[in-house]
């Protein structure tokens, strides 16, 4: 008896791996988060090679995750710096998720190196409490267990016969 299953080909996780999968792209998205735009700001960080960067960068720039913005110093040829677009903004929670599980999983016997807490730009609200990445369906239900979660066709699934 033959039954189908969803084609893991026509798989959005699948297609944003081919964006963010390969580990520099990742880091230079998480340093941008923290504020860094050139260049040279993120070879200095992240001690990547000028040729992986550079590949990166325009893998990013062509997939909509930054952009480049022109900028020049007084009697310096025009350069890039690279801003974080909305879809780059919107990876935060990913590698805040990556973070958590890092932590939980990878950390140094010292703990974390680094602490991400709720600090909001008007500061009014600050609390500084850590933050954490939480499950939550559509209808407010949160803190999901692993097991409390399925995936279901959507629709725009693909279907594949399996034996």
């Amino acid at each position: 008896m033959e039954t189908r299953r969803i084609d893991p080909v026509n798989c959005s996780v699948g297609r944003a791996l081919s964006v963010v999968g390969e580990r520099w792209s990742l880091l230079i998205v998480r340093e941008a988060l923290d504020g860094a735009r050139r260049f040279g700001e993120f070879h200095s960080r992240l001690g990547i090679a000028k040729n992986l960067l550079a590949s990166r960068l325009d893998t990013l720039v062509t997939a909509d995750v930054m952009r480049r913005v022109p900028y020049q110093e007084p009697g310096d040829r025009q350069r890039f710096a690279y801003e974080l677009t909305e879809q780059g903004q919107a990876l935060r929670p990913t590698l805040l998720a990556l973070l958590e599980w890092g932590d939980r999983y990878l950390a140094d016997a010292q703990g974390p190196s680094v602490v991400v807490r709720h600090h909001p730009v008007d500061d009014a609200s600050a609390c500084e409490e850590p933050v954490r990445v939480v499950l939550e369906c559509a209808a407010g239900h949160s803190h999901l267990a692993p097991e409390d979660v399925l995936r279901t066709p959507g629709p725009g699934a693909r279907f594949v016969d399996a034996s």
